[in-house]
């Protein structure tokens, strides 16, 4: 008596595609006859060795339009095991209609909803001017550099020919539904500091681990400063400060020898409305005032602050809105706090949104016992259908002739 719909959301759980060895081909095998069966166009992109993109198109009647673009990622944060009530790729539902699975919230129930949307449109007899792209990518969950990162810069891409994009958002708590218009930019960022070395008895002047105390007490201070931004102000979201912490400390060689060398590695996420050379500028003043022979590198510097339009002045986004009045959802519109692809979109100037419809729901993307209730993933398929409906009806535009 199981929907068709939740007996095809659980068979995806079931593809294991948890890093650092996920089963990519299981997983487009399984969206290709998913798509296949929907009557729907299959091209594949090997970005580079062993990671797919897989596309999936349902053709417009007036190709010319610029497309809507419904973006997933096939694969899933690792786990572990021993803190899961059951078994993270088994998929179980319980008596409530909680599915337990990796992937359950972020974000394998999200490329279901597209599937099972269209299903329900083309069911219908429904056809749209404008093409609908689904695309399905891996690496998300390691920083997409070997998907999206690589595939908008591809010809394929291109080809796309997008207009507006669609990508994964946040489970909410609460009756509203979470809305991401951009994200913060990811920095990491790490500080060496060098200094003088020597026997462990001893109070030798500038050692490494002076400065780096210096270093550690300026970001830390930063931090909460920003940390009491946040507590203090209701009015703003997590994505509305810069989150800052240190996550490696490395140095020393022995517990009688004071080292030479230490560093100190920082994880900084700064939403779009931070100068970002002023904000560096501030690094490098913390890492001065530390001493001589402090310095740091980017491992990650995402510099792009692109957010996308949510004007009612704006088309993509009217008709986003729109439907959401009609159905009366209630939306809050936020920086999304950590990172996602649509930044990869975004920065080659494509309005995204970052939206997952699942409220009522706790956010539990990357943590123990994730799961989805199946109520709120089949009323997901009904909003998605809903949106697309309104997105590939968009009248053309003025640069469309």
């Amino acid at each position: 008596s199981e929907n068709p719909s939740v007996t095809l959301f659980r068979e995806y759980l079931r593809i294991d595609t948890v890093h650092p060895k996920p089963d990519y081909d299981a997983a487009v095998r399984f969206l290709e006859r998913v798509g296949t069966d929907l009557g729907l166009a299959c091209q594949k992109v090997e970005v580079c060795q062993g990671r797919v993109v897989l596309i999936l198109t349902w053709q417009g009647t007036n190709p010319r339009l610029r497309s809507i673009l419904l973006n997933s990622h096939t694969d899933v944060v690792p786990v572990f095991e021993e803190h899961w009530t059951y078994p993270p790729f088994e998929a179980v539902k319980d008596s409530q209609g909680n599915i337990y699975a990796r992937g359950a919230q972020d974000m394998k129930c999200v490329s279901i909803q597209y599937l099972e949307a269209i299903r329900r449109l083309k069911t219908e007899g429904k056809s749209f001017a404008r093409t609908i792209h689904l695309t399905f990518v891996p690496d998300e969950e390691v920083g997409g550099h070997k998907g999206m990162e690589m595939f908008v810069k591809r010809p394929e891409f291109k080809a796309l020919n997008v207009g507006f994009a669609m990508d994964e958002g946040l489970a909410s708590p609460s009756d509203t539904f979470s809305v991401f218009y951009g994200e913060r930019s990811p920095w990491w960022i790490k500080v060496k500091c060098m200094g003088s070395p020597g026997h462990g008895s001893r109070f030798i002047s500038n050692t490494a681990a002076e400065k780096m105390h210096k270093v550690i007490n300026s970001f830390l201070a930063f931090r909460e400063s920003e940390k009491q931004r946040l507590k203090s102000d209701s009015s703003l979201t997590l994505g509305d400060v810069t989150s800052l912490n240190m996550t490696m400390l490395e140095g020393g060689v022995s517990f009688n020898v004071v080292p030479s060398e230490m560093a100190a590695s920082f994880d900084i996420r700064i939403p779009p409305t931070v100068d970002l050379k002023a904000f560096e500028e501030q690094v490098a003043t913390w890492c001065r005032g530390a001493g001589d022979g402090v310095t740091y590198e980017f491992h990650q510097k995402c510099m792009d602050q692109h957010i996308t339009s949510t004007e009612e002045s704006d088309p993509w986004w009217k008709a986003f809105s729109g439907v959401c009045r009609d159905m009366k959802l209630q939306l809050k519109l936020e920086i999304f706090p950590a990172a996602t692809d649509s930044r990869y979109i975004r920065a080659v100037r494509h309005p995204a949104i970052g939206f997952s419809p699942m409220n009522r729901t706790p956010v539990l993307l990357h943590d123990h016992n994730e799961f989805l209730n199946e109520q709120v993933f089949l009323r997901g398929i009904e909003i998605y259908g809903r949106l697309l409906t309104a997105l590939a009806s968009v009248p053309p535009l003025p640069a469309e002739g």
